[in-house]
């Protein structure tokens, strides 16, 4: 029994070292990804708000998110990733394949109006989002994090991190590629 306590934490380490494996296999293989929360909005509308547009100052609401399907991107100017991101923003809104929306978490506006002037802007409109309420609405965990909202406001997809082609191409290009069929609308 004595020798037998000897080979405990060697089991103990390869049955950690075996569960370490298996989950590092299937985030290989796409199967797992650690990033992706499921959101208890998927499914259901925008959440009601009503806050000042970044540039223009002017109160805006949910229904902006109506009539076409949009991405609604979380960003701030502390956040490194948005800064990895913010390019890809701007090309994607320069094709013009979806409607780019943003809201500004809990940022400093000032800086926000400089980033955006500096970098380009590719936002339809920008919310102020200074207090972070309507990012608790959303159950935003951090910045960025990416929305894909259809015509009639209602939720279909939560992404957190970064977007570039490579994301764009797997995650969200289906999806909406989906929704317009559905609707009838050419892609």
């Amino acid at each position: 029994m004595g020798r037998l306590k000897l080979f405990i934490p060697l089991i103990l380490f390869l049955v950690l070292a075996a569960l370490f494996y298996a989950v590092e296999t299937r985030v290989s293989d796409g199967e797992y990804d650690p990033k992706a929360l499921p959101s208890a909005l998927i499914g259901q509308p925008f959440p009601a708000f009503e806050l000042p547009a970044l540039l223009s100052g002017e109160p805006v609401d949910e229904s902006l998110l109506k009539g076409q399907i949009s991405i609604v991107n979380v960003w701030a100017t502390w956040c490194p990733t948005c800064l990895y991101e913010h390019p890809y923003l701007v090309e994607l809104a320069e094709r013009g394949e979806v409607a780019v929306f943003a809201i500004n978490y809990k940022d400093d506006p000032e800086k926000a109006r400089r980033w955006l002037a500096d970098k380009g802007n590719p936002f339809r409109v920008n919310i102020v989002d200074q207090t972070g309420q309507l990012g608790l609405d959303l159950g935003v965990t951090g910045a960025p994090e990416t929305f894909v909202v259809d015509r009639a406001g209602v939720v279909h997809m939560r992404y957190q991190g970064g977007l570039d082609q490579a994301v764009w191409d797997r995650h969200f290009a289906p999806l909406i590629a989906k929704l317009k069929a559905a609707e009838g609308v050419a892609n």
